[in-house]
């Protein structure tokens, strides 16, 4: 088991950046796959950003890619969100997320969350 903890989150204006960390418990964070998602208020989580375990693939939603990378130091047990050229449509909470498998959508293990807020 893992357990998930994001920092980073605040509030910036449009065309900023911020970066978001999420620190694993656990001495097997290489073996779990992470991802990021998100959830604004009123509509449902969407999935962000994932990647897999030794950091050599990764996938975008549409609506980040070019602005957003996600990244993860194995050594640190910790997986980054930087995102650049914010905008207020970014404004959520960011979720990180964990998985012994590598796939999009399902991901067992979740942190806290972390608020970012973009104002226009």
């Amino acid at each position: 088991q893992v357990q998930l903890v994001e920092s980073g989150g605040g509030l910036v204006q449009a065309g900023g950046s911020l970066r978001l960390s999420c620190a694993a418990s656990g001495r097997t964070f290489r073996s779990y796959a992470m991802g990021w998602f998100r959830q604004a208020p009123g509509k449902e989580r969407e999935v962000v950003a994932g990647i897999s375990y030794s950091g050599d693939n990764s996938y975008y939603a549409d609506s980040v890619k070019g602005r957003f990378t996600i990244s993860r130091d194995n050594a640190k047990n910790t997986v980054y969100l930087h995102m650049n050229s914010l905008k207020p449509e970014d404004t959520a909470v960011y979720y990180c997320a964990a998985d012994l498998v590598w796939r999009r959508y399902e991901y067992a293990y979740w942190g806290q969350g972390t608020q970012v807020t973009v104002s226009s």
